[in-house]
């Protein structure tokens, strides 16, 4: 490499790393060829003698949009059997654990309607059994739907507990039971126009 080509690669390098030291940091790798291009690589790479691979972030896990066949077959009965419509079951589970029936979360809930063992031992269904935290989950949100005649308190009730929908006439103001209700009304929205547009 010619003395004067270096130079410059040294001037851009430091120009470079003087201008990303004004903004966050950020990991950089500059390769010089040996006809004086640069090339830069930014993120995590490996390099070998014959080139530079970056190593890209693992691409998330596919949530399932879909209940696997078993479930949306129990989805369907414990809905038949507690007078639900099937869609808002599927709705609540996707929204609750998205069709994860290994799902526990920080307060307890379990399962794929994430029902806390206390509404569990109610309901007197088992919430590690796939068929009982479903039908338990549907017969829950039946009751939910006869205390409020209204989807959409029926559904701030699974989330917030009944006695919030009632303590502020409606949604309750919560930003979880809001978005909650939210993606479930968008859900079923959707599914309602897929099905529409079925031949």
């Amino acid at each position: 490499m010619a003395r004067g080509a270096f130079g410059r690669s040294v001037f851009a390098t430091a120009l470079g790393l003087g201008l990303a030291g004004a903004s966050a940091a950020s990991a950089q790798v500059l390769s010089i060829g040996d006809d004086g291009a640069v090339t830069t690589y930014s993120g995590p790479a490996v390099h070998t003698d014959e080139s530079v691979a970056l190593i890209a972030p693992p691409a998330p896990a596919q949530l399932t949009r879909i209940p696997s066949e078993e479930m949306g077959r129990l989805i369907q009965e414990s809905s038949a059997r507690h007078a639900v419509p099937a869609p808002i079951v599927e709705a609540v589970a996707w929204q609750e654990s998205r069709f994860n029936h290994a799902a526990v979360s920080s307060k307890g809930a379990r399962g794929v309607m994430q029902l806390l063992p206390t509404t569990a031992s109610d309901l007197g269904v088992d919430p590690s059994d796939l068929r009982g935290n479903i039908d338990g989950g549907a017969a829950y949100l039946a009751q939910q739907l006869r205390r409020f005649g209204d989807v959409k308190l029926a559904l701030a009730a699974y989330n917030a507990g009944p006695k919030a929908v009632e303590r502020y006439g409606g949604v309750p103001p919560y930003a979880e039971t809001q978005s909650y209700v939210r993606a479930i009304m968008a859900r079923l929205a959707a599914t309602a126009a897929v099905g529409a547009g079925a031949p």
